[in-house]
């Protein structure tokens, strides 16, 4: 294994849930009936992670598997996490970095 390579990138999605970011299809708003029908087909199929932790669902999040995830935070927190990365990341934290400590 590569030095410095932590794994596959994961994305914090609220109460300590994290999906992997290559696994992530979309990110999109619950609120349209599009959205409500995908949510119900998921259900059916037993395909659907509730992520919330009781909270109003605020983003629904569709994975390469065709689960649908949902999570209480909005969808501009999750995208601007996929692209700026999770606080772990920010604070510059690597694997050797943490051997470090």
């Amino acid at each position: 294994m590569k030095k410095g390579y932590l794994g596959p990138a994961l994305v914090n999605i609220g109460f300590g849930n994290v999906v992997t970011t290559s696994k992530v299809v979309a990110i999109v708003t619950p609120g349209s009936a599009p959205m409500k029908r995908l949510r119900e087909e998921a259900r059916k199929q037993g395909k659907l992670v509730d992520a919330t932790e009781g909270r109003r669902t605020r983003s629904i999040i569709v994975t390469d598997s065709d689960h649908i995830i949902l999570s209480a935070l909005q969808v501009e927190t999750i995208t601007q996490r996929f692209f700026v990365g999770d606080s772990t990341q920010r604070e510059g934290k690597t694997e050797t970095n943490e051997e470090e400590e």
